[in-house]
């Protein structure tokens, strides 16, 4: 026989978060990874409100709802949590430095904050070494044709991906984006009173971009 303890009362104002019926489908986003920015108003609003008791919520299943100085949240699941995890890519991380870096960048507000697929793979290429890109996607690959359009359907993956846990949103068409402030979980390692920008340039043109992977816990969850 199940044994239910009555004696711990939830608390009334998590009863009223959890009893919103906007919760099912924000729990569901922030279990499988999704970060959860301003432009979705309505849930942010629901975490922003709710955040300390939603915070206890989720310490219970052993992971932290964390709140971003740059205002968007995320689930982020210790190692001991039940949540199962998944560690983005090797090109998905450098993707992610990049689409910080343009974040930052001027032209961010020339284009009205909209990028396209080609304008990453362009600052990509300016930004990095063409042959090391190149063999992320293949060890043998050697600068052909072939390669370089593998290399392009990578990045359009890696855009998919970053799309699916809220980096980016779409704009008309599948190869325009734009960029959310959820970019700002690759730049963890970047406050500084240094210049961001520079310090991400830098980051990137230098490898550390990727190399810092693990030491930034940017693990997403799963489902």
């Amino acid at each position: 026989m199940l044994s239910t303890n009555t004696e711990q009362a939830l608390d009334p104002r998590l009863v009223q978060a959890i009893a919103n019926p906007l919760f099912p489908a924000l729990d569901n986003q922030l279990r499988s990874g999704r970060h959860i920015t301003a432009d979705e108003l309505e849930q942010h609003s629901l975490l922003q409100e709710y955040y300390p008791e939603l915070d206890a919520f989720y310490q219970r299943y052993q992971a932290e709802l964390v709140r971003a100085p740059e205002g968007f949240y995320y689930l982020r699941p210790r190692s001991t949590s039940e949540l199962g995890t998944s560690i983005l890519s090797e090109l998905e991380m450098l993707v992610g430095k990049v689409l910080c870096y343009l974040y930052l960048s001027p032209d961010r507000l020339i284009n009205e904050g909209v990028f396209s697929v080609e304008d990453l793979q362009e600052e990509i290429l300016t930004l990095s070494n063409e042959q090391a890109l190149l063999r992320m996607v293949n060890q043998r690959a050697g600068g052909s044709d072939l390669d370089k359009r593998k290399l392009a359907d990578k990045l359009k993956s890696a855009i998919r991906r970053l799309k699916r846990i809220g980096m980016v949103s779409s704009v008309g068409s599948q190869d325009k984006f734009r960029i959310t402030e959820a970019v700002f979980r690759f730049a963890a390692d970047v406050r500084s009173d240094e210049d961001p920008r520079e310090l991400q340039l830098r980051m990137i043109k230098e490898g550390e971009a990727v190399a810092g992977a693990e030491q930034q816990d940017e693990q997403e969850n799963e489902q």
